[in-house]
């Protein structure tokens, strides 16, 4: 059974892809992909996209576990439903809100976006680490003391290499939605993929829409996909067997 639904599943694939190509050449998304004037223009904007979600995730990854981490230890858990609160606030407010609010304060261009992204992605970040640590029964913690292991070493060696894979999963999320919200980058003149998104849907050009969406589209698979390597090279195979 299962080697016939492999087929099946390959056949749906090969129709899926037969389609798609055939519903990018009829909107000229082949021929604009192809166009030696529009490939350069392709390649800067897609740096620009790359550029604002790696230094936005960046700052965002740095910030997000470090609150996470302090969060976790004794002196700073009572302060956790304000800090986080407070971190939270960036994903209550809608992404064109903080955009906008962020550019009122620092102008249009890169730094306002990156300062808006890293705000939009602290969330989910910062509450798996916080929640992964906190799930580490402590009665792993009361051996690794038993063992003579300081507090630093505990966190290293101990509770963080368990909560990875909630970590790794905030991570995701945050990634994910970064890469999406970063078309909305050129709303304040921060350029990225979100230029041809929305020149196509201003101008009601297909092809240009099609092809800013579909590297935005096939980016945010592949940092799926990266963070899923990741975990597999960083979470240790006892771990994985038992969550799975």
């Amino acid at each position: 059974m299962s080697t016939v639904m492999r087929k099946i599943y390959g056949v749906i694939i090969a129709l899926l892809l037969v389609a798609v190509g055939v519903g990018l050449q009829r909107t000229g998304t082949i021929s604009l992909f192809s166009d030696p004037y529009a490939y350069p223009e392709l390649v800067r904007l897609l740096w620009q996209h790359l550029y604002l979600v790696g230094v936005s995730m960046a700052i965002a990854i740095t910030i997000g576990l470090s609150v996470g981490i302090i969060l976790t230890r004794p002196r700073f858990r009572s302060y956790t439903g304000v800090i986080m609160y407070v971190v939270s606030l960036g994903q209550t407010i809608p992404s064109l809100a903080v955009l906008a609010l962020v550019m009122a304060f620092l102008g249009i261009g890169a730094k306002s976006a990156i300062f808006a992204l890293t705000i939009y992605s602290l969330l989910p970040i910062a509450r798996n680490t916080l929640a992964g640590i906190n799930a580490v029964p402590a009665s792993i913690i009361d051996a690794a003391k038993g063992m003579g292991m300081t507090t630093m070493g505990i966190l290293w060696q101990v509770e963080i290499p368990m909560a990875l894979t909630v970590i790794l999963t905030g991570i995701r999320v945050a990634l994910v939605i970064n890469i999406g919200t970063t078309a909305l980058a050129y709303l304040i003149g921060a350029g990225g993929m979100g230029d041809w998104i929305f020149t196509g849907i201003n101008m009601m050009m297909t092809d240009k829409l099609i092809a800013g969406a579909l590297p935005v589209t096939f980016l945010a698979l592949f940092a799926d996909f990266i963070i899923e390597v990741l975990r597999v090279m960083l979470v240790s195979k006892g771990l994985r067997i038992t969550e799975e």
